[in-house]
């Protein structure tokens, strides 16, 4: 038998136990609503900075949103890179990673791991198997993952050790593309076009300065993770990979053009 609706009633009128979710649902977020006001009034006169709408809005988005690609970054990976063209120019990059397929991990970049940190860049990392056929041309833009493995320079932060020397044994046959969009090493602003960047291949590359320094903040020994590392199998490096070790460079230009209507 169909249920009757009574047109008075606030739960039956817009469609029994649905509009009813509908009402406690909107009941809890007006109370959460409220809950988020002090909490961001509260977060507004401790510091200054964003407009407290802004403050409140970011509080309740915290709460009520889910961010799935996010969440499912669960891989957090520290490491450097250098500038495609330039190894002077050196940079920490923090690593946020999912292993997307089989043979493919989808990395966000950013300059720390802590709540404020920079968004700097993105990575592709993908197989051996995959990058060996790719184009002659793309396979320049990438650069291999075996000597910062091998050294200690790459790490899993909080991971236990054992754990991270069985991540990198398939890790290190790797290949990346990096591109970092934030040149922090000269602007506190994201200026400019992406950069492409690559990985150290070998020792007296990277500024030791930059790793002690890296060490000490995160707890972690280089050294150490290099000797716990020396009896993973160092892979051959494939043709084209590492383009700046020939002595010439790749790196992204902007250009002005025509502009193409429908």
């Amino acid at each position: 038998m169909a249920q009757r609706r009574n047109p008075s009633c606030p739960h039956c009128s817009g469609g029994g136990l649905g509009a009813l979710g509908l009402g406690v649902a909107a009941g809890a977020a007006a109370a959460l609503g409220t809950l988020l006001g002090r909490r961001a009034l509260s977060m507004a006169r401790s510091s200054s900075g964003h407009p407290l709408k802004h403050r409140a809005l970011d509080m309740a988005s915290g709460t009520l949103q889910r961010k799935y690609p996010l969440e499912a970054m669960n891989t957090y990976l520290n490491g450097f890179h250098m500038y495609a063209d330039d190894m002077g120019r050196q940079v920490e990059a923090s690593h946020f990673c999912i292993h997307l397929e089989p043979d493919l991990h989808q990395c966000v970049i950013f300059d720390s791991n802590r709540p404020d940190a920079r968004l700097i860049g993105i990575e592709y990392i993908i197989s051996a198997e995959r990058f060996s056929r790719l184009p002659e041309e793309e396979k320049k833009l990438w650069h291999s993952h075996h000597y910062e493995i091998k050294s200690g320079q790459l790490v899993a932060p909080g991971i236990p050790e054992l754990a991270e020397h069985a991540y990198f044994e398939d890790l290190i046959t790797t290949y990346g593309k990096t591109f970092h969009t934030w040149q922090i090493d000269r602007h506190d602003f994201p200026y400019g076009a992406p950069q492409l960047m690559m990985a150290f291949t070998g020792d007296g590359q990277v500024d030791e300065a930059l790793v002690e320094a890296r060490d000490r903040r995160l707890g972690v020994s280089t050294s150490k993770r290099r000797q716990h590392r020396a009896d993973i199998p160092t892979p051959a490096v494939m043709q084209d990979a590492n383009f700046w070790e020939s002595g010439r460079a790749l790196q992204t230009r902007l250009e002005e053009q025509a502009f193409r209507r429908r």
